[in-house]
C-alpha cells in the first residue's frame, strides 16, 4: 500500500511515544510492550504482504520485537532519568534502521545496500543480549529471582537471538542445528556459571554478552565463509581480553 514508505518513520516514533507513557506511568509496561510488539507486527507483515521476495514476515520481526522487550525491561531497573531516555533514543534509531533496510529489502530492493541487515542484526542483538542478560541478572540481585529460572531464560532467547543472526546471513537452520543448539547450551551453562559470581548484574550481563558475541561470531565466519586464522586469532583475542579487563576492575561485592 501507498502509506507502507511512511511506516519506517511512523512505527518508530509511536514506540518511543509508548516508552514515554511507560516513563510517566510504570505500570503500564506491560500495555506499553504489547503495543509496540503489535505496531512492528503491524509494519512488518504489510511489508512482506506487499512484497515478493519474502514472505516470511516473522524472520523480520525478532530483532524489533526482542529490542523494544529488552529495552524497556532493562530502562526499568535503571535510576538515572538521562541514561534512561539515551536507551529510549537508542531504542528508536535501531527501530528507524531495522525498518528502512526492511522496507528496502522487501519493497524496494534496488535501493536495498547489501548486508543492511546482517550488520545492524549482528551489532543489535549484541545490545539486545546485554540487555537481557543485565536485566535477568538483575531480577536475581534484586528480586532473588532463582538462578535456574535465568538460566532457562537465557537458553530461550539466546535460541532466538542466535536463530536470527543465522537467518540474516542466511544460513540454513536445518542443515547446522547442531552449532544453534551448541551455542545455545554453551551460554546458559555460562549464565549459570555467572549467576553465582559477587558481580553487579550490569557486569555479568556484559561479561556474558561478550562471550556472546565471541561465539556467534567464530560460528558466523564459519559458516557464511570459512574462518581463517586471522579471524579466529581476533575474536578469541578481544573476547578473552575484554573479560579479562571487565574482571579486573569490576566491584565486587
Amino acid at each position: 500500500m501507498k502509506y507502507n514508505r511512511y511506516l519506517p518513520v511512523l512505527i518508530p516514533l509511536l514506540i518511543w511515544l509508548g516508552t514515554q507513557v511507560f516513563l510517566a506511568y510504570p505500570t503500564m509496561i506491560y500495555v506499553v510492550i504489547v503495543v509496540s510488539v503489535l505496531l512492528i507486527f503491524f509494519a512488518l507483515w504489510q511489508f512482506a504482504r506487499a512484497s515478493s521476495v519474502d514472505k516470511a514476515w516473522w524472520n523480520f520481526l525478532i530483532l524489533p520485537a526482542l529490542l523494544v522487550l529488552s529495552v524497556i525491561v532493562y530502562s526499568s531497573l535503571q535510576t538515572a532519568g538521562w541514561f534512561v531516555q539515551f536507551l529510549f533514543f537508542l531504542n528508536l534509531v535501531i527501530c528507524y534502521l531495522f525498518f528502512r533496510f526492511s522496507y528496502y529489502y522487501l519493497l524496494n530492493p534496488l535501493s536495498y545496500k547489501i548486508s543492511s541487515i546482517e550488520n545492524l542484526s549482528l551489532y543489535g542483538n549484541f545490545l539486545i543480549f546485554f540487555f537481557i542478560a543485565a536485566s535477568l541478572f538483575g531480577f536475581q540481585l534484586f528480586l532473588n529471582a532463582p538462578a535456574w529460572l535465568s538460566t532457562l531464560a537465557v537458553a530461550l532467547f539466546s535460541a532466538l537471538i542466535v536463530y536470527q543472526v543465522f537467518w540474516a546471513n542466511k544460513i540454513k537452520i536445518r542443515g547446522n542445528l547442531f552449532f544453534l543448539l551448541v551455542l545455545v547450551l554453551i551460554l546458559a551453562e555460562l549464565a549459570w556459571a555467572i549467576s553465582f559470581l559477587p558481580l553487579d548484574n550490569n557486569i555479568a550481563g556484559f561479561t556474558l554478552a561478550i562471550f556472546y558475541y565471541m561465539m556467534i561470531g567464530l560460528v558466523r565466519m564459519e559458516l557464511v565463509s570459512g574462518l581463517s586464522k586471522d579471524k579466529l586469532r581476533f575474536y578469541l583475542g578481544f573476547g578473552f581480553t575484554s573479560i579479562v579487563i571487565i574482571l579486573l576492575t569490576a566491584r565486587w561485592f
